[in-house]
């Protein structure tokens, strides 16, 4: 058993937690930061990024490491695919039909038995578009 079996969820694990659950942004440590700091005022990131770090590794949430080079956060744990704007940085859940799609071909695959998997598209989103 690893060192994160036996931590205890503490007052600022469970305000990250339900601050990132709360929003679809997928935000940085940073912007987790400015989230709980209405809350928590004296929370450092050091403090917000090792608890996301633990978050992820017992699979509580995503850790998602995107072109930019700075990693974002999901809550939202059910397997579904991600939209990165290499313009802006910012990251979207890809359209449910689309993971349907893709999970009814992965199905017809005969001797493969998925256990996880993670998709990213990488593109423009519609609001770099629009200011181009």
């Amino acid at each position: 058993m690893s060192n994160d079996t036996f931590q205890r969820n503490t007052k600022q694990r469970s305000l990250i937690l339900k601050e990132l659950c709360s929003v679809t942004t997928h935000p940085t440590a940073q912007e987790l930061l400015d989230m709980v700091r209405s809350e928590m005022p004296k929370i450092s990131l050091s403090t917000v990024y090792r608890n996301l770090e633990v978050m992820a590794r017992q699979g509580l949430i995503l850790k998602l490491d995107s072109n930019s080079g700075q990693s974002r956060f999901d809550g939202n744990t059910v397997p579904h695919c991600h939209l990165e704007c290499t313009k802006c940085g910012s990251v979207y859940d890809a359209p449910a039909p689309a993971q349907e799609l893709l999970d009814r071909h992965v199905e017809e695959l005969d001797g493969f038995e998925i256990d996880s998997w993670r998709l990213e598209y990488t593109g423009t989103c519609h609001n770099c578009l629009r200011k181009h």
